[in-house]
């Protein structure tokens, strides 16, 4: 679970800022841990039947909308969303990419890359893609340019989730009319597991807080359920542009795991759509066999992967480069906030 908090603990600071057996160690390698950083081992959730990447794709070709978890940065969960992009699109060509990694903003600048007016470069500055766009991300954006499928920009406006964080859902009243008809109705609709769940992630880490941070853990959480529900109506509105279309849709596990967060906003404003979410889990060096029974409800397929090794040892430097990495810029204000 401690990924999964980092995860979460980022945004905050950012806004102020039995089928275990069936996995087990065989003779022919097929169900052991992976052996690399840079491999997966798939698996049906509710069976525990280890998958090929050919029997998944199989699989989820029927579903309107595949979302992919994933922990950012971990190079085994992009290279496993690129063979599922690449394995889905020979079951169903008529395919959209969905990103949480762009925000609805800069929808102009993705297309203009796609449509060749635009070099890479020009894009990621554009685009403000993530720092981790060329390891990471390149593959789909490339596969998608190649085979001319639209990659739709799916998170809300970086500044405005920022805001919301910061001050509360109200900053949305204070915004241009121009802007606000960008987002979603409805912006902080929300589902009492969500919530159940990430509170319970970010006490763990912090425990007992007192009204102040209450207060802060409550904006983020709006900052996160407007995140949830724009991405889960740009979803909705690329079913519509692309009738018949598969839509791929890559996202942080936090945001789809347990069939929560914007899974579940999906569900709440399209119930007829079908939707197959795919989720990582960590298998651990010290574990025999892969550690299913505990994560079946994550998703319904699973895939397992070695953990990244551990970032800092040193409390005090892991807590300086956090401050550092998310340290707000002097200039950075909300409406209506001093700076």
């Amino acid at each position: 679970m401690k990924s999964l908090s980092i995860a979460v603990l980022a945004l905050l600071i950012g806004s102020l800022t039995g089928c275990a057996a069936m996995l087990s160690p065989s003779k022919e390698n097929a169900d052991t841990r992976p052996e690399t950083l840079y491999e997966s081992r798939l698996a049906d959730a509710s069976t525990g039947k280890v998958l090929s990447l050919e029997a998944l794709s199989q699989k989820l070709a029927r579903a309107d909308v595949v979302v992919i978890g994933e922990y950012h940065g971990h190079q085994a969960v992009h290279l496993l969303q690129s063979q599922i992009q690449t394995a889905l699109y020979r079951q169903h060509p008529q395919q959209v990419i969905s990103m949480e990694q762009f925000n609805l903003d800069k929808q102009a600048a993705v297309d203009a890359y796609l449509s060749g007016k635009t070099g890479e470069t020009e894009f990621i500055e554009d685009s403000n893609a993530w720092p981790n766009y060329r390891a990471s991300y390149r593959p789909l954006v490339e596969f998608a340019r190649q085979h001319g499928l639209p990659v739709i920009a799916a998170n809300a406006p970086a500044t405005i989730v920022r805001c919301v964080g910061r001050t509360g859902p109200e900053h949305l009243n204070k915004l241009p009319t121009s802007e606000q008809a960008q987002l979603p109705d409805t912006p902080f609709m929300d589902t009492p597991a969500y919530r159940e769940k990430f509170d319970a992630t970010l006490t763990s880490r912090h425990g007992a807080a007192d009204d102040a941070m209450l207060e802060r853990m409550n904006n983020t959480y709006q900052a996160q359920l407007l995140r949830d529900n724009t991405m889960a109506s740009r979803i909705l509105a690329a079913r519509e542009a692309h009738p018949g279309h598969q839509i791929v849709h890559t996202t942080g596990t936090f945001h789809s795991e347990e069939h929560l967060g914007t899974v579940a906003l999906l569900k709440q404003r399209a119930p007829n759509i079908s939707i197959a979410v795919v989720s990582p889990v960590v298998w651990p060096a010290d574990a025999e066999t892969a550690p299913l029974h505990e994560n079946q409800n994550k998703g319904d397929f699973l895939y397992f992967i070695q953990p990244l090794p551990t970032e800092f040892l040193d409390e005090d430097r892991e807590h300086k480069a956090m401050s550092a990495r998310f340290k707000r810029p002097s200039d950075d204000t909300c409406l209506g906030e001093s700076s």
